[in-house]
């Protein structure tokens, strides 16, 4: 498909009519594997900023870490007492019915509660209040592991 431009005279690096060269039927693989690698080098640096959530100063305990294997349903309350559901910020009055339209699907697994260390004691202790009284008994602190210093 390309055209060969020439100087129109008979030297040596002209190509005659009736000639006809082969076609590489190689494919050429290395362009194709510089950019996997380039994307695997963009998803391996950005995928852990992706799992953040909500950012929360919790505080540390000596308590080990629990191992789970679903995503668990984590209730955030931040420094200003603004309450979150997963990553999306929702008022008191809507936890236990955004709660219990999750219970319907079949989720039976522990809810989390993250309190911001900084956070009104009373407003975590309201939210757990209310999920309680719903009927949700399996709940969880989250806090931070203490670091030896």
């Amino acid at each position: 498909m390309g055209m060969s431009v020439g100087t129109g005279g008979g030297g040596r690096g002209h190509r005659r009519r009736g000639r006809k060269h082969a076609l590489m039927s190689e494919i050429n693989v290395t362009p194709f594997v510089d950019v996997m690698l380039v994307l695997l080098i963009i998803f391996m640096v950005a995928a852990p900023l992706l799992t953040v959530g909500v950012p929360i100063d919790l505080p540390e305990t000596q308590a080990r870490a629990l191992n789970a294997e679903t995503q668990p349903i984590t209730v955030s309350i931040n420094e200003e007492g603004r309450i979150f559901l997963q990553e999306t910020e929702i008022p008191i009055e809507e936890v236990v019915p955004k709660l219990e339209a999750i219970s319907k699907t079949g989720y039976e697994e522990r809810i989390y509660v993250r309190g911001d260390r900084n956070a009104d004691y009373g407003t975590v202790m309201r939210v757990m209040a209310r999920i309680s009284a719903a009927g949700f008994r399996n709940l969880g602190l989250v806090t931070l592991q203490e670091q030896d210093s």
